[in-house]
This record gives structure tokens, sequence and C-alpha cells, in this order.
């Protein structure tokens, strides 16, 4: 039974709902997703959606995080929180069988959150003791400053994990607010599936947003990346050069001619061995040890990107051989070989992309999320399928965008 999606209503409010029935394993998994409601929204504090998630994973003020944690462990229920730059998820995932204990637990911490002073500093000092580790982290301070150039002056530019400076600003009054303003029936989708039927999916799921209020629907803004000048970052500790990429896209997801970026992407760095970046950069050159570059297409955002890791001497070549590669990738295009290996590799591997439940949870989820028909991952397979040399070079042709790189570099 592939998944579909429906609507539960609940204090008036109708809840967006994706329901898959599967009895392959007695196994339940349930998300509320929050659109909306990551770090995008963390204002002039970044880092607050990353403290909100893990305040909620402390558990309730009557139990405590200790008594908590215990209570899913004994039953081997895993509920957590998490975030990211567009969303906030609750997650509950557990054997058939305890199942209503897991909602039951999750209902208690839906009403009663360990939102207090002790809790909110105590998840500060984790998480900035986790920002001190990535002081010597150079792929992540390399990754973030590439990320501060290209989308500099927008909530895409601040780590979704913020920053010291922010952190400590943040206190238990905020972390209220934003859960108040963001976790709420107006922003709420259910993803539920496994070994249940729909009608009860429905009952847990209504019962589960009881406990939250109707809310303001927030809208996901969308920013593009600009380009900026080059980020040197120097480290004495370092023998080796961090060098990531980046450039504007200039698409967004729920464009017509959005599965062409997937085989360009596929073709110019995202394929490993055989990709353009890797055959120049490793395989002739003997400069990094891999090379890769994606195109990144979100609701917020989309740009073009990459990294690889070279000696410091080659450094230099190094950059200049990306840039000629995108450049010639631009002019000339692809292949018919490149293309054909490339529409094998898509089409061949797609069964290993919808064979657990959640992964085809996940994609009805994204097609919904992102404004598309249930089934538009498999229309965009046959237009792969379909697709000429012709209508990928013309693709390609009118992206020169991102040859426009910056490059953000950790060297010694």
């Amino acid at each position: 039974m592939a998944a579909h999606i429906d609507t539960v209503t609940v204090k008036g409010t109708q809840v967006p709902f994706i329901y898959e029935e599967s009895k392959q394993l007695p196994i339940i998994s349930l998300q509320v997703v929050f659109k909306g409601a990551g770090s995008i929204q963390d204002g002039d504090k970044p880092g607050l959606a990353r403290i909100a998630s893990m305040v909620m994973n402390e558990g309730t003020k009557k139990m405590g995080a200790t008594a908590f944690a215990e209570a899913l462990e004994s039953k081997a229920i895993d509920l957590r929180i998490t975030h990211g730059r567009e969303t906030f998820v609750l997650s509950l995932d557990s054997l058939k069988e305890e199942f209503d204990a897991g909602v039951s637990l999750l209902e208690n911490l839906l009403d009663d959150p360990n939102l207090t002073d002790e809790s909110v500093g105590k998840v500060k000092t984790k998480l900035l003791g986790s920002l001190k580790r990535k002081e010597t982290d150079y792929d992540y301070i390399a990754s973030r400053n590439l990320y501060k150039a290209i989308f500099a002056k927008t909530p895409i530019a601040d780590p979704t994990s913020g920053e010291e400076e922010s952190i400590i600003k943040i206190n238990t009054d905020d972390v209220k607010q934003f859960l108040k303003s963001y976790v709420n029936l107006d922003n709420a989708i259910v993803v539920i599936g496994g070994d249940l039927s729909e009608a009860k999916a429905k009952e847990i799921a209504t019962a589960i947003l009881k406990h939250l209020d109707k809310g303001t629907e927030h809208d996901v803004p969308f920013y593009h990346a600009t380009p900026s000048k080059d980020l040197i970052t120097k480290k004495p500790a370092t023998e080796q050069a961090y060098v990531y990429f980046g450039a504007p896209f200039l698409a967004k997801t729920n464009d017509e001619d959005a599965f062409k970026a997937k085989v360009a992407a596929f073709i110019l760095g995202s394929s490993g061995f055989g990709s353009r970046l890797m055959e120049e950069v490793r395989v002739k050159r003997g400069l990094a040890y891999s090379a890769y570059a994606r195109i990144n297409m979100a609701v917020s955002h989309s740009y073009f990107s990459g990294y690889l890791q070279t000696k410091l001497e080659s450094q230099d070549e190094a950059v200049k051989v990306v840039r000629d590669v995108i450049n010639e990738f631009i002019k000339k295009g692809a292949t018919q070989k490149e293309l054909d290996s490339a529409k094998k590799f898509l089409l061949g591997s797609e069964p290993l992309r919808t064979e657990t439940l959640s992964q085809r949870l996940s994609r009805t989820f994204n097609e919904f999320y992102e404004g598309k028909k249930p089934g538009h991952s498999q229309d965009d397979l046959i237009r792969i399928e379909a697709m000429t040399l012709k209508e990928l070079n013309q693709y390609i042709l009118i992206h020169p965008e991102i040859a426009n790189l910056t490059f953000s570099i950790v060297t010694k």
C-alpha cells in the first residue's frame, strides 16, 4: 500500500495527514512536523530552535530528564525532538505493543515540558561545549564560512546550532515563546505508518494534536544565494587545505524542470567516481582523495556547492581545476555517455530509495511539503528516462550562475 495524504480536523483546524500501512514488521512510526518552525525563525538569536529542541528532549517537569528517559528505554521507545532549517519535528517509533505507552509519554511531554531555567542552562552548556569542540573541525569551519558568505544577511547564513555569542543570550522565556509561536496546529503535518489501520492512525494523531494550541500558520520564505569574495581562514595546526565552494542556483524545488538539475549535478560532481570533478581532480591530477559537488534545493533556498581536501602546496591548482571544470561543463554540457550512465544509475537504484516504510513516508511528505502532487518522484523518473542530451545541455547552458563561485578555504 502506497503512502497517501488526507487530513484530520482538530479544534477546527484541518491538519495534513500522511499515512501508509505496512505489516512487514510489528512497528509503528510517527512524526509531527511543524513547517516554518526551524532555525530559519531564530531571528537575532541563532541557535534558538536548536535549544528548544534540546530542552524538549529533557523530559517533563514532573518526571525530570532521567526518569523520563528511563521510562522510554524500559519499553524500547524512541521519542526524540529535532529541528532543521525549516522544520521542528516530534518523532515517535516503537514496537506496536508499546506504541500506546509512547503516545502517552509524548502527550505528557507536550503538556508538561521541562521548561525550567535549570534545563535551559543545562542544554546551553552542552551546546557551547559542542561548539567549542568544532573550533578544530576545519571542515565545519570552511562550510560555515561558506554559508555566511553566500547567504549573507539572511537566516540561512547562521549555523543551525548558533554561535557562542548568540547562545549565551538565549533564556527560558525565549524558548517558551518560540515553542508557543511555531509548535502549533496551524503549522503541523502528521506522518504516520506501520502495523496499524488508518482509523487507528487518525485516532492517535487526533489524540496527540489535541495537546497543541491552534496558533498562526507560518510560510517558509525563500532566500537566494549571492556570490561573495573568497574567504581564507588560517589555522596553524592543519596540514591540509579544506576547500569548500558555492554559487547561486536560480531554481526552486517546485520548478517544472527541477529533475534536470539532479541529472546535471550527478554528472558534474555528485556521482563519486565517474563524475567530472572526481575525474579531473583525483584521477587525472591526484590533487585530492575525493571531490564532490551537488545542487542543493530546499523550500527556503537553493544553491550549488562542493568540497575537497588537498595538500597545502596544491591548493591554488585545485581551485583553478574546479573553476575550469565547471566553466567547461556550462560551455559544452554533458556527453551522451555521461547521460546514459546517469540514467542507468538513477533509474536502476530507484528500488533502493523506496524499500523501507520510512523512505516511502519521507518521499510522500517531501512531495507534499514542496507543493508537488503525490507520485511526482515517479513522474520525474519517467521524464529522466525520456530526456535527450539536447534537453539536458540546454538546461545546463541556462544556469551559468553556478560558475560564480565563492571559495571558503581553511589552510595553514
